[in-house]
């Protein structure tokens, strides 16, 4: 395990069930500190986190009355971690999808890197809905366009490192971004403020009820969020056009 004061493991959790404490087990065997929001869940996990993190000093349990969004849950936790020194966070998804062994790869390279992002670009396999892969590349069309092809190899993948501060202060100057407009919206504007993405691959599984797997993403609900969502980006590309364009041609020198 490797334990830091500067990298945090950042876990939002809504009602996965018994997925979520194996996620924090194999979380904890990689890295300390690891922190987990339970954003208003309903399904009991709360009370056995917070025993868990009774016996487990590397583990710090934060728990809302409310849903919010995970969105909302990770801006809390980045408001927690600035005030406690940390500069990093890396988000990854309670309900064991995410690789926690790809933890300390992930944050070396942050460490290497401290002031990009590591974005996670997932490699499926026979598990993933075919839907769910198609769809993906829309969204991941978007992103790139509205940062002129800034480089954002996966837009929805949430596994990633974020610098603290840029986030936290692109989450507190608008009002979105709470819930699963997140993951996209936030590489989009972190682009913006010219935070640089470094892309790594990461598989992902996608489990089954059988198997314990849980998923909340509404297709119909879901898919007009991130529609009004590139719409608002979309809108603000166009005011940020020449400055993008002029970093293109900077780079490109």
């Amino acid at each position: 395990m490797t334990a830091s004061i500067t990298h945090l493991v950042l876990i939002p959790s809504y009602n996965t069930g018994e997925k979520v404490y194996e996620t924090i087990r194999e979380a904890r065997k990689q890295w300390n500190p690891v922190w987990i929001v339970v954003d208003g869940s309903s399904d009991g996990t709360a009370e056995e986190l917070l025993d868990m993190a009774k016996v487990d000093k590397g583990l710090r349990v934060q728990v809302l009355p409310e849903n919010g969004g995970k969105g909302g849950a990770v801006y809390l936790g980045l408001r927690e971690a600035l005030a406690r020194g940390f500069t990093h966070v890396l988000t990854m998804d309670a309900d064991g999808q995410h690789p926690a062994d790809k933890i300390p790869e992930f944050m070396e390279e942050s460490q290497k890197n401290p002031d990009a992002m590591i974005l996670g670009c997932p490699k499926f396999d026979s598990s993933a809905p075919l839907i769910r892969v198609r769809g993906r590349r829309i969204s991941n069309w978007w992103a790139n366009f509205e940062t002129l092809g800034g480089g954002i190899g996966d837009s929805l993948f949430g596994f990633r490192v974020y610098p603290a501060l840029p986030l936290y202060y692109i989450m507190e100057e608008q009002r979105w971004m709470r819930r699963f407009d997140f993951d996209p919206e936030a590489v989009v504007r972190l682009c913006w403020r010219g935070v640089r993405p470094v892309n790594r691959v990461a598989p992902v599984k996608y489990f089954s009820k059988e198997e314990g797997g849980v998923s909340h993403f509404n297709y119909l609900r879901d898919n007009a969020l991130l529609t009004f969502m590139h719409i608002r980006l979309v809108t603000g590309f166009v005011f940020r056009l020449p400055l993008l364009m002029w970093r293109k041609l900077k780079r490109s020198r």
